[in-house]
């Protein structure tokens, strides 16, 4: 669908992984752009031509995010508290400053979304209509927060909700593939993998998501007030599509692939906000779990994909972990921030 006059969309989170990535999509399809931030720097390593219409303020501040919102089409709820700290206490105000602004503007909410709304009783087959019965702390409040953006889109809001697989991608913050599968910094030496052998998993690479995102908005006369959309991402059928990928991007077929000792991890959890969070989600390594994407491909016609063997030696080199990755077509280097850059964002 074309449009006459661009719109306007505010990221909240536009200095983290999604919220970077989603910004920069949106840019690429000819979107206005706010960020609303804490510190405004005008040398920012993700947007070095500065195309953003910067706003200083606090998510946790109602008042910041309505200044910044006014007039706006879409807001991004891409932040998170970090280090996933104080969720109850710091998620739930920002989303509440968000849904406000949303409704004011009638304005559409996009949140990026998880699999740990869903508990082990729809897992087989989590559509986007399953009932979500988590029986984690995280997953219940990922429902939490979904149905109050149901309920404000009661109120004159509307929403979008896309959920994939875990996050992986050269900015991406917390997540499995740079917190367990590889070390940042360091040469890959070992694969710490955590999930059984023979046991299927879901991956998203940060910039297909964002795409993803940004498609849908510009299908938003056929989306439904509070619309959700399951992507299907990378699918590894037996954990070894991804250990696979890595291999080749590092050039050592032989690289050692180790079990995360769960034990350990279980051990830890009172010291370690890590493994406290990981293993609230172990399930999900213990069984195949695949969302279904027909929904988002009978609107898109098909899924932004970006091959694998692309994405993870694009990661990894803004991991640190391999040189920059060249481009085979022009002969330049990507320029991919490295995650130490991009964390070190107010």
């Amino acid at each position: 669908m074309t449009r006459s006059e661009p719109r306007t969309a505010m990221v909240i989170g536009a200095n983290g992984g999604i919220g970077s990535e989603v910004t920069n999509s949106l840019l690429k399809h000819g979107w206005n752009v706010r960020a609303l931030v804490r510190n405004i720097s005008t040398d920012h390593p993700l947007y070095p031509d500065n195309q953003i219409d910067w706003r200083k303020g606090d998510a946790m501040s109602s008042n910041d995010v309505l200044n910044a919102s006014r007039g706006v089409d879409v807001i991004v709820h891409a932040v998170n508290p970090p280090g996933y700290r104080n969720w109850q206490q710091l998620a739930m105000p920002m989303l509440d400053n968000t849904i406000r602004a949303a409704i004011v503007n009638k304005a559409r909410i996009v949140l990026p979304g998880t699999i740990y709304n869903f508990g082990p009783d729809v897992l087989d087959t989590p559509s986007e209509d399953s009932p979500q019965n988590p029986e984690t702390r995280k997953g219940a409040i990922r429902k939490e927060m979904e149905s109050r953006i149901e309920e404000a889109t009661r109120l004159g809001a509307t929403a979008l909700i896309v959920r994939a697989g875990d996050y992986f991608g050269a900015n991406a913050g917390n997540n499995w593939f740079s917190q367990c599968l590889v070390k940042p910094g360091k040469p890959v030496k070992a694969i710490t993998y955590p999930g059984k052998r023979k046991t299927g998993h879901q991956w998203a690479y940060l910039p297909d998501v964002a795409e993803t995102m940004v498609r849908l908005l510009d299908h938003d006369d056929v989306m439904e007030p509070f619309a959700r959309f399951h992507m299907d991402g990378h699918w590894d059928h037996d954990g070894m599509q991804m250990i696979a990928a890595i291999r080749k991007a590092v050039g050592n077929p032989k690289i050692t692939v180790r079990q995360l000792p769960w034990s350990i991890v279980n051990l830890l959890r009172p010291v370690s906000v890590f493994c406290h969070e990981a293993s609230e989600v172990r399930y999900l390594w213990q069984e195949s779990v695949r969302m279904d994407n027909a929904k988002l491909t009978a609107v898109l016609g098909a899924e932004p994909k970006t091959d694998l063997d692309v994405a993870v030696k694009t990661t990894l080199a803004g991991l640190g972990c391999i040189d920059p990755v060249i481009n085979a077509v022009s002969g330049s280097e990507f320029t991919v921030p490295s995650l130490a850059a991009v964390q070190s964002r107010p």
